[in-house]
């Protein structure tokens, strides 16, 4: 760039913030802040240009400042480019494509897996709850924000996408493909586990899951069973609305949560005593591969002492996200509401934790662990399986639920 040109793009991005502040001023005069922080990036942008051994790709740079300010907010925040924003739209309306079977966060400034679904292509390359995705495609995920990792892991049905994943307890990342397909809906897993114990699983609660849950308890409840053991494990998919109309499956009284944030009015979502499937005991099976809708009826349970939630902390992703369409193609995706446990505790900010600490098996060290496979779809626990074992023994002793350990 000329240094003309350069003049002219600073006299511009300094009008543009003296503009922007202006406004500001004269909006919100007792608090300069805002003001403040765009006369930094004014400055900053100014040093790039003038400064920089280079000379910068000014687009590359607004993008690059646009990921870390949203990725500085929370996991599930991003910006998207046009390119980037069209091919969102093109997967979130309708038609077919396929998946690799992963819910997805960011921790540690990587692409993380929170769950994989039974039977998912993820799955069966041997991928799990914590493990790191170093690269997907060939891009390093360090730079990364989740939707734009969704956005090329999923597509095409058949077509192969490689990645590069360091697996809990290891250093250096192992290139593994996987083949996108079409995943089946999952159903609802319900078993009785003796005469008067039933077992049930939620892989996932998309739409329609709270519907068919009542459904099986009402079966087992018929079929004599007494006490369950509901199984969140691994449950990290479907809308939030899904999670509040299960948790009224189960809790007559007191609220189920509540939502709210800077510019969504609080939401109180109350018990429905009509809707209550099961009246008898029941515990709940939780871990880090917890997340989203299925945090919502763990809080439930646990907070109105429903039941005892045992195992380990969930991942904390329940909130609401919202898409704002730029001027000039771009979109952000921008957390603007939290959900909260009826105790008032921001799942997103520290997640659910157990009311019955219940460490993974083989915690020794890192390097002997090895994660357990997620369970196969109509599957059991294994018979040596702590959290589940625990839980059975909580329901026949008989125990009340225990207080809900602080956050």
């Amino acid at each position: 760039m000329s240094r003309v040109g350069k003049t002219i793009v600073i006299v511009l991005s300094v009008v543009v913030f003296c503009y922007a502040g202006l406004g500001y001023l004269l909006g919100k005069s007792d608090d300069d802040r805002t003001y403040r922080s765009l006369t930094v990036y004014g400055e900053v942008l100014q040093h790039i240009q003038e400064d920089y051994v280079d000379e910068p790709n000014l687009p590359l740079v607004t993008a690059g400042s646009l990921h870390g300010l949203l990725e500085s907010l929370d996991p599930l925040s991003a910006y998207l480019s046009p390119r980037e924003y069209s091919d969102y739209r093109e997967r979130t309306t309708g038609g077919t494509h396929a998946s690799v079977g992963m819910t997805l966060s960011k921790r540690y400034g990587y692409i993380i897996v929170v769950s994989e679904l039974p039977g998912s292509p993820a799955e069966k390359a041997g991928l799990r709850s914590g493990d790191i995705l170093e690269e997907v495609s060939g891009f390093a995920t360090r730079d990364m924000s989740v939707p734009q990792a969704y956005l090329l892991l999923d597509g095409a049905p058949g077509a192969i996408v490689k990645v590069a994943v360091v697996g809990r307890g290891k250093t250096e990342p192992e290139q593994v493909a996987l083949t996108r397909e079409i995943i089946a809906p999952l159903h609802v897993v319900a078993n009785k586990i003796s005469d008067d114990t039933a077992y049930v699983r939620l892989p996932t609660l998309d739409a329609g899951t709270a519907a068919e849950l009542g459904s099986k308890l009402a079966q087992l409840q018929h079929d004599g069973a007494q006490k369950l053991v509901l199984d969140l494990r691994d449950c990290s998919t479907g809308p939030d609305s899904e999670g509040i109309a299960a948790a009224q499956l189960f809790v007559s009284s007191g609220t189920i949560g509540s939502l709210s944030g800077q510019t969504v009015a609080k939401q109180e979502f109350p018990a429905a005593p009509g809707s209550v499937a099961w009246h008898g005991p029941v515990d709940v099976l939780i871990s880090p591969s917890t997340s989203g809708a299925a945090e919502i009826v763990a809080a439930a349970i646990g907070d109105n002492k429903r039941g005892d939630l045992v195992g380990e902390r969930t991942f904390g992703t329940a909130s609401e996200q919202k898409v704002i369409p730029l001027d000039d193609g771009a979109a952000l995706i921008l957390t603007v509401a939290y959900y909260y446990t009826p105790a008032g505790k921001a799942i997103l900010d520290d997640g659910v934790p157990p009311t019955v600490e219940v460490a993974p098996p083989a915690e020794q060290s890192d390097e002997a662990v090895e994660t357990p496979a997620p369970l196969a779809v109509g599957q059991l626990p294994a018979k040596d399986d702590p959290v589940f074992n625990k839980a059975l023994d909580l329901l026949k002793t008989g125990a009340p639920p225990q207080t809900p350990k602080a956050s």
